[in-house]
């Protein structure tokens, strides 16, 4: 059911569409103000830091919306409710006051939204303020200032108070500008690329978070701070060159990592480019990857019933939710409408939307251990050596799988008994024969090469495995050299394809073979004595992309204690380009692996292990 309050015919193409649509999203929330105020009740599930700041939150999170309107010229159509809120939020005398900051206080993150609120629109927002009520407005906003916060992208929101205040005539604090970056200068790698913190994942949190405040940082202090505002565009230049391969031709985008809840917030780099004029593509085809991804979005279902947006991905999904993802949260995804503070004559919005450029593939991406596959009708991505220290929830499954796909996502883990709630897409996993599974988690050694990615790693003490994972002729090539003290059941699938309709079956040894209307979703065995194809089938609302069971094609085998070597080839996408004849053909030889297809050799040596 398709919320009413949201007109689904809005094609997405000019400004006045994108404008319309983000005040459609705005009003749909109103209902949930609490008069006389300061946060937007949205649910009755809550977070680690609780209701009262997770309603803070909710309302917070509109301002990434409120604000480009504002900036653009336009004023939201609840526009006095905001600065009710804003007000009472921030007077200590107030019942709703927000409060004094603490360790780690999610108010901190939701500062930011302030920030750009001061920094873009303060002249129209400040003129309902009176004088003591902007006091109480900075007053509040300078705790983040002496604010300690966990050591990852969270140093960018006292920042980007700063460019509030810097833009809104208040003093700047130097001394937590130089502070803040510093610490971020820990975590650049180089290549574009940052890491969320020391040793943490290369997600989505370094387009929408380190690149994005990035970049409005460098276009808003370059006249008080111009020689970082240079390095910071060069460093988003660069990274554009890797972040335009994790979108396919039809808007989507990767779905790989935490937070995937704040959705289209993947695409917030783009329309950051577009803000500070980034010249690393033609307006045209920035213009293309933002709208074209709000416009994939838009056929999922983001929205409740109500047009609130829920916590989910394509659909309200709680079990693939973050303990950290309030009802409010996924509103950080109106980052990607900052290209409203544009206005209608700007190079954006006057060019032509372009499709994407002719991009190589596979892509390999060193610094974030990736491999980017652009096949006809689907964009794969290969990863290894990733892995969320902090152990969020389902991190395994957001991180650590072999693949992650625009057209086939990926499933989340409902339990390690039984392989159904383990769900194998993408994945080798081992069991002590006690229906317990293990996979990738934490690997001891990546290495990537422009067609394949190497890792080590031990599930338990006493078993290791190598695993290469190569990309040849949109075929999926695994390659497990394992060694192992113990004896063990195997599970390697395939990705998942939708179980309703049921797709036709072809399981025997050597193959598993799923074919539905449109897809084939396949895993061949390429070793001498094959291990034994099956489906399957995973609980519901596993998968990001559809609610219902998943059909995962697996092969299952068994090792004795000993060495062994598992290969085998993944394929997936249009049942019409789907061809068994490519199958690549594998051959060791003195300890060297020969890879064979029709257009590619590969060959590598197997590793000596300690």
């Amino acid at each position: 059911m398709q919320p009413e309050n949201l007109t689904f015919d809005n094609p997405l193409k000019e400004r006045s569409d994108l404008s319309k649509w983000v005040n459609e999203i705005l009003n749909a929330v109103t209902p949930y103000f609490k008069k006389n105020a300061s946060g937007v009740d949205l649910g009755n599930f809550t977070t680690h830091y609780g209701q009262r700041i997770a309603n803070m939150e909710a309302f917070s999170r509109l301002l990434w919306g409120v604000t480009p309107l504002l900036a653009g010229g336009q004023e939201p159509e609840q526009l006095s409710l905001y600065i009710q809120a804003i007000k009472n939020g921030v007077n200590p005398e107030h019942a709703d006051y927000w409060g004094e900051i603490g360790h780690s206080d999610q108010r901190v993150v939701e500062m930011a939204a302030y920030g750009l609120l001061l920094a873009l629109a303060h002249q129209p927002v400040l003129a309902h303020f009176a004088q003591s009520e902007k006091q109480q407005l900075w007053q509040w906003l300078k705790q983040s200032e002496t604010a300690t916060i966990p050591d990852n992208n969270w140093h960018f929101f006292p920042i980007l108070v700063q460019v509030g205040f810097h833009c809104s005539g208040q003093p700047v604090n130097r001394e937590v500008l130089e502070r803040h970056f510093a610490a971020m200068e820990n975590y650049w790698l180089g290549d574009g690329w940052y890491s969320d913190g020391p040793e943490r994942p290369r997600d989505y949190y370094i387009s929408m978070g380190f690149h994005f405040y990035g970049l409005i940082y460098a276009t808003l202090m370059k006249d008080v701070d111009p020689q970082r505002c240079a390095v910071l565009r060069e460093r988003a230049e660069v990274f554009a060159h890797d972040f335009i391969h994790f979108f396919d031709d039809n808007g989507a985008a990767i779905p790989f990592g935490r937070s995937l809840t704040y959705r289209f917030a993947q695409a917030a780099f783009w329309s950051a480019a577009a803000f500070t004029g980034l010249e690393v593509y033609s307006p045209g085809v920035m213009k293309g990857i933002v709208l074209r991804h709000l416009r994939w979005w838009m056929q999922q279902q983001p929205f409740d019933r109500d047009g609130v947006l829920s916590v989910g991905y394509s659909y309200p999904n709680l079990i693939m939710a973050e303990d950290y993802n309030a009802p409010g949260s996924p509103y950080w995804a109106l980052k990607t409408v900052l290209v409203l503070a544009l206005n209608e004559n700007s190079s954006f919005w006057q060019a032509q939307e372009q499709p994407l450029p002719e991009r190589t593939s596979p892509h390999a991406i060193p610094r974030a251990a990736q491999i980017l596959v652009h096949q006809p009708n689907h964009l794969w991505m290969l990863t290894a050596g990733q892995w969320e220290r902090n152990n969020f929830v389902n991190t395994e499954a957001k991180y650590c799988k072999f693949a992650y796909s625009t057209r086939y996502a990926f499933n989340v883990e409902r339990g390690r008994f039984g392989l159904p709630h383990a769900s194998p897409d993408s994945m080798l996993l081992l069991s002590e024969k006690d229906n317990y599974w293990r996979g990738r988690r934490d690997c001891v050694e990546v290495v990537t090469q422009d067609h394949s990615l190497y890792s080590r790693w031990q599930p338990w003490q006493d078993v290791t495995v190598d695993s290469w994972l190569i990309a040849q002729d949109n075929w999926q090539i695994r390659v497990h050299h394992i060694i192992t003290a113990r004896e063990l059941e195997t599970a390697e699938g395939g990705f998942s394809l939708c179980f309703r309709p049921q797709p036709e079956q072809q399981v025997q040894a050597g193959v598993s073979r799923l074919t539905s209307a449109t897809d084939v979703s396949a895993i061949h065995c390429l070793n001498v004595l094959p291990r034994q194809g099956e489906m399957v089938l995973t609980p519901p609302n596993c998968n990001l992309l559809f609610a219902d069971r998943a059909a995962i094609p697996v092969l299952r085998g068994e090792l004795k204690p000993g060495t062994h070597l598992l290969c085998c080839a993944v394929w997936a996408g249009n049942q019409a380009d789907y061809d068994a004849s490519t199958l690549p053909q594998i051959s060791v030889r003195d300890g060297v692996i020969h890879l064979h297809s029709a257009t590619q050799e590969t060959q590598f040596t197997l590793p000596e292990l300690p």
